[in-house]
């Protein structure tokens, strides 16, 4: 099958590219272990093999994918120490974020949020699989843009794609409603140390539900086990 050549500019082919990649991660079509072959990529999506040698070095620099020779590259499989680790500094950052956007949340921002958990919700309603992990993201970010704090932000953005991941293997969905209005409330009560003290336990309970769905309750023997 011929490569068809892109017509985009090659930055943007290699973004759409990666993006592309990281959903197929997040969404368990790549599984940890998935071997990356470039060519069968490049003509999949209908690109040369640049912007896809491109974009796998960045999701690498992301922490998904693992180079094991210059011709392998596979999905990386995480073990228990790095998922505990990204759950250590979500926990630092998150509750720094929140108390940072109960100061600063108006009715605007509140308003955003508001609906956020609406869809959230009616996503929930219906069980939709697909949906709840992308608005339950798209609250902690919304979060996070509150919270204004530049250097926040861009400490956060290397980490988002594996922090979207984390918040996607947990599938007690009423829980994680429940909690994020909660979560909200502190935000909108204006009380930095309560939004604070709240999101970091926000955090520890996702942080013991998704080891125990991905790890069970023996922590010596999870490291090989596959993360999805």
């Amino acid at each position: 099958m011929a490569t068809v050549p892109e017509r985009q500019p090659l930055a943007a082919t290699r973004q759409r590219v990666r993006d592309e990649l990281r959903e197929r991660i997040l969404a368990g079509r790549l599984k940890p272990g998935d071997r990356l072959v470039e060519r069968e990529l490049a003509e999949g999506l209908g690109v040369s093999r640049v912007p896809v040698r491109e974009a796998i070095r960045s999701l690498e620099a992301e922490g998904f994918v693992v180079v094991q020779s210059p011709r392998r590259v596979v999905v990386r499989q995480l073990a228990r120490v790095d998922v505990e680790e990204l759950f250590d500094v979500r926990e630092a950052l998150e509750s720094l974020a929140a108390g940072l956007a109960a100061a600063r949340a108006g009715k605007p921002e509140l308003r955003r949020l508001e609906r956020l958990l609406s869809d959230a919700a009616r996503a929930t309603a219906r069980g939709d699989a697909a949906r709840i992990p992308v608005l339950n993201s798209r609250f902690h970010d919304e979060i996070v843009a509150i919270a204004g704090n530049g250097l926040l932000t861009s400490l956060l953005q290397p980490l988002e794609g594996r922090l979207r991941w984390l918040t996607s293997q947990n599938e007690h969905w009423t829980d994680l409603l429940d909690e994020h209005h909660r979560l909200m409330d502190a935000i909108a009560s204006g009380d930095e140390a309560r939004a604070r003290e709240y999101a970091a336990e926000h955090v520890r309970v996702n942080r013991a539900v998704t080891l125990r769905d991905l790890f069970g309750d023996d922590p010596d023997a999870a490291g090989e086990r596959p993360a999805g």
